[in-house]
């Protein structure tokens, strides 16, 4: 009787044993990562549906967007969606059919601009849609095409000289009585004014070099603002304010990463910060007419 007793156990014990091993193996097989080769950054500009058709000012319509994406397991895809100053964290699935992979991505829905991502692998390219899950949102619809860029910290970066530096955002409206030919007044014309940068901008590296109180001597605001904040954009700061996201979002070297990179500052870009900030408070622009 004790023999079959002592059986009975070793048997419920081996098979205890093989379940516990099959679970485990379950739970190992749904967490084990895969495609890892698709990890990383994926950078590009993020279009609005139609935008070819649009007549209006396209300025706020169209941002540079980095999908992280952080870990893919057969349960799902962990990610993350950097763009016109969000961060939101990104979930949901990876599907392949032969040669085709598609990804359907869901940020949380706790913020206004939140949305679903659904995109496809096509060759070195992520191609695919954003669609707002409020759908009265004034671009509910946005379009993508992602190349991998990983982000690199370079105090060398500057900004390319190929760009006007204008601030579309700071109009100035005067208007002015025209004179016609014989003498009389009767036109009134309606001028625009902007702010523009000099080429200082292209001159002075605040990430690198200690600056001196004559370095910033005469520069426009829009100058000093400039230089501070291409200091946050070598570190990746995702911009929310339209200024700044025109400036920095057709530069290549340019990944937005994070919306707060303080951390990540050196003490030489804090003490030429601090400097900036002081002559901002007192330095003034040139407004002027410029075509767009």
């Amino acid at each position: 009787m004790k023999k079959i007793i002592m059986l009975s156990c070793v048997v419920l014990f081996l098979f205890s044993c093989r379940e516990k091993k099959s679970g485990t193996e379950d739970v190992e097989t749904a967490q084990k990562e895969t495609h890892k080769d698709l990890y990383g950054s994926w950078v590009g500009d993020f279009i609005v549906a139609g935008s070819d058709e649009y007549e209006g000012d396209m300025s706020s319509a169209n941002d540079k967007i980095n999908i992280i994406i952080k870990s893919i397991t057969k349960d799902g895809v962990i990610g993350q969606s950097i763009v016109s100053g969000n961060v939101r964290p990104l979930s949901g699935k990876i599907s392949a059919n032969g040669d085709q992979i598609s990804f359907i991505l869901d940020e949380p829905g706790t913020d206004k601009y939140d949305g679903r991502f659904e995109f496809k692998l096509k060759g070195d390219t992520l191609i695919g849609v954003w669609n707002a899950y409020k759908t009265e949102l004034k671009w509910p619809e946005k379009s993508y095409k992602l190349l991998r860029k990983a982000f690199v910290y370079n105090p060398n970066l500057m900004l390319s000289a190929d760009y006007g530096y204008v601030d579309w955002s700071s109009e100035k409206v005067k208007s002015q009585l025209d004179t016609l030919e014989d003498g009389t007044i009767d036109t009134t014309s309606i001028n625009s004014f902007y702010r523009s940068a000099s080429d200082k901008i292209f001159k002075i590296n605040a990430s690198n070099t200690a600056l001196k109180e004559n370095d910033l001597k005469n520069l426009r605001k829009l100058d000093l603002q400039i230089l501070r904040n291409t200091i946050f954009a070598r570190h990746g700061f995702t911009f929310k304010k339209q200024t700044y996201k025109d400036f920095f979002n057709p530069i290549d070297w340019y990944v937005p990463i994070s919306g707060n990179v303080d951390k990540e500052l050196t003490n030489l870009e804090r003490q030429n910060i601090k400097l900036l900030l002081r002559f901002e408070k007192y330095a003034e622009d040139n407004y002027d007419t410029f075509g767009r």
